[in-house]
């Protein structure tokens, strides 16, 4: 059986990237991707007025547009019939697409309000996924804007929002919120319930609870394509929400994603050198064998086959 784990999270502040503690919040983002797969980030920028207002106004659409219909689901019946389900979530969900074209006037279920507002808040999250890419590059040793083109394509990297609510579960052993996973894309930046919690990502082995956001911190995590981009240095990680029998919990998570047309790689610097004879490289350790292995490894991977 696997355990839960209290842990301190990694919390980034940016505010301190511009200081005498640069090097230090630099060294801990490295960690936090390196070990953790997800952290916290404070003073990001992002207007916290605005992030108000967009929770607000989310938590009243759902009460409006989609409460009723969602305890009327399928879902809720085979729950309540006390029936555990394995391939079901409890979430009560819709998705928004924002780059590289911004469709929100699309959805016209929302209210002109909710989507201005939620526009406002994207325009200035954009800038704070592109800041971390820029940051996790230059922790890799890689152009800072290396992820941000290796995301664009011809047209730009891909933004899109997961608009949640896990609403109350009478019987919360039965079902999840939604099942473990790893997220496929980018740089993910979670705005979340400061509340009720249910949020839980694996680490050695053991489920980590991941607290209610307070002050409006926002929560990120890595996916797959950091992790192949970073040649499995920075891994995405596990995670699941739990259902819960006394709270409705709100998440609205921003996926910084690439472009559908991109072609994704490991990039060539952090790769190890390949396909290249034993022999030759015995050639060039025998006149460098006393030097560092970095340069040797360097001028190997010129020499691939």
């Amino acid at each position: 059986m696997v355990t839960k784990k209290k842990m301190e999270i990694p919390m980034i502040d940016f505010s301190k990237l511009e200081g005498e503690e640069r090097s230090e919040t630099m060294a801990l983002l490295h960690h936090a991707c390196e070990k953790w797969g997800f952290f916290q980030i404070e003073n990001h920028g992002v207007d916290k007025q605005l992030m108000e207002k967009v929770k607000k106004l989310v938590n009243q659409h759902y009460e409006e547009k989609m409460e009723k219909s969602f305890y009327n689901s399928e879902i809720v019946k085979s729950v309540e019939d006390k029936n555990k389900t394995t391939d079901i979530d409890w979430e009560s969900t819709f998705f928004l697409w924002h780059r590289p074209n911004n469709k929100i006037n699309e959805y016209t279920n929302l209210s002109e309000e909710l989507r201005k507002t939620i526009d406002e808040y994207i325009d200035q999250l954009i800038k704070v996924a592109e800041k971390l890419s820029e940051l996790m590059c230059e922790n890799l040793g890689l152009e800072k804007d290396h992820m941000k083109m290796a995301f664009s394509g011809t047209k730009g990297p891909s933004v899109g929002t997961k608009v949640a609510k896990y609403p109350k579960c009478p019987h919360p052993e039965l079902v999840r919120g939604l099942r473990e996973h790893t997220d496929a894309g980018g740089i993910i930046l979670l705005l979340q319930d400061d509340q009720v919690p249910g949020l839980e990502f694996l680490k050695e082995g053991k489920w980590v609870n991941i607290p209610p956001s307070k002050n409006n911190t926002i929560f990120v995590n890595t996916g797959d394509q950091v992790e192949v981009l970073s040649n499995g240095y920075y891994k995405s990680t596990v995670h699941r929400v739990m259902t819960d029998k006394d709270g409705s919990r709100l998440s609205i998570a921003t996926f910084y994603n690439p472009n559908g047309e991109s072609v994704i790689s490991p990039a060539p610097k952090l790769l190890y050198p390949n396909r290249y004879t034993f022999q030759d490289y015995l050639k060039l350790y025998s006149s460098t064998k006393f030097e560092e292995k970095g340069p040797r490894f360097e001028s190997m991977k010129n020499m691939c086959y």
